[in-house]
């Protein structure tokens, strides 16, 4: 079965892990996975590499995903991809029994203004994959809760979206969001203007207070909620949260404290993605499974998902 029908069928659960860079990483990412199918998930998902790179070291994630008994995602970017070099790793994913993919631009090479492919953008990747392989692979495709940095207007990001259903696209994951106001318009728009597609929720656990702060401002230009401000304010690293060594005598203290809270926020945040009736959970797993875990244990989420 398809994983966007098993969407419309109940609220599907999965995990994002990323390819690592380094041979002992890949040493240790077969544990992680089977601590993670524990769980079991639906599916987990496996980034492509920085500017498409690793293409090959993405498909050993991903039989890895295999033997540890779920459904991998290869994550796909047309950067620096040929029409010829995306059919010959399209056919390579088959080949090896990986059939679910997610349709991406990736992010552009610092100093390039173009993909140096033949696509410049996933909605072609989305139709010329589905004219030369037909329903062989499930295509997801990214959702931008906020809208896209790159993009214009949250309409016009809205119309990219649709363009990409139009173009054979099954269903959507979405890029991390923590402003549940702005989620909650962008879902109401979307079905507004026509976009069926089940809905799968990208969540970042806060764990992190650098991390954090770094993913939602370099990354994704997303909105930092008040509730999230105040958790990383009350345990604000003097002088500065990015320096290896602060100048902090409480640094371990505020870091557990943040640690604790960010798990709160994160399950309060599921809670409330759930109730908005989301078709799917899709958590980052950063290659960890002992925080993520926790999150899952202690909000009971696979008793009820």
């Amino acid at each position: 079965m398809k994983l966007s029908e098993i969407m419309k069928e109940r609220t599907a659960f999965s995990f994002e892990v990323f390819q690592p860079k380094t041979d002992k990483g890949m040493s240790k990412l077969p544990d992680t996975l089977g601590h993670l199918c524990k769980w079991k998930p639906d599916y987990i998902s496996c980034t492509y590499g920085a500017a498409g790179s690793g293409a090959r070291k993405n498909l050993d994630v991903c039989k890895l995903i295999q033997n540890a008994g779920t459904i991998p995602v290869t994550h796909f970017t047309i950067i620096g991809n040929t029409r010829e070099t995306i059919k010959e790793q399209i056919q390579d994913y088959l080949d090896n029994g990986v059939n679910h993919m997610l349709a991406l631009r990736g992010d552009l090479p610092f100093g390039c203004i173009g993909t140096g492919g033949d696509f410049e953008y996933a909605t072609d990747l989305v139709a010329f994959v589905r004219k030369e392989f037909g329903d062989q692979m499930e295509i997801a495709v990214a959702g931008s809760p906020e809208g896209h940095i790159a993009c214009k207007s949250p309409e016009a990001d809205i119309a990219v979206l649709k363009q990409k259903q139009d173009n054979g696209a099954d269903y959507i994951m979405t890029q991390l969001c923590w402003d549940m106001e702005k989620f909650a318009y962008w879902l109401d728009a979307i079905r507004k203007a026509g976009i069926t597609m089940p809905v799968d929720v990208g969540i970042m656990p806060v764990l992190d207070q650098a991390a954090t702060i770094n993913m939602a401002l370099s990354r994704n230009g997303c909105a930092m909620p008040q509730e999230l401000t105040r958790i990383i304010s009350e345990n604000w690293i003097f002088p500065n949260p990015f320096v290896k060594d602060p100048f902090d005598t409480d640094v371990e203290g505020k870091k557990a404290r943040f640690k604790e809270a960010g798990i709160e926020y994160t399950m309060k945040q599921i809670a409330r993605y759930r109730a908005l009736g989301v078709e799917g959970i899709h958590m980052y797993a950063l290659n960890k499974y002992e925080d993520v875990s926790a999150i899952i244990a202690r909000s009971g989420m696979r008793t009820i998902v």
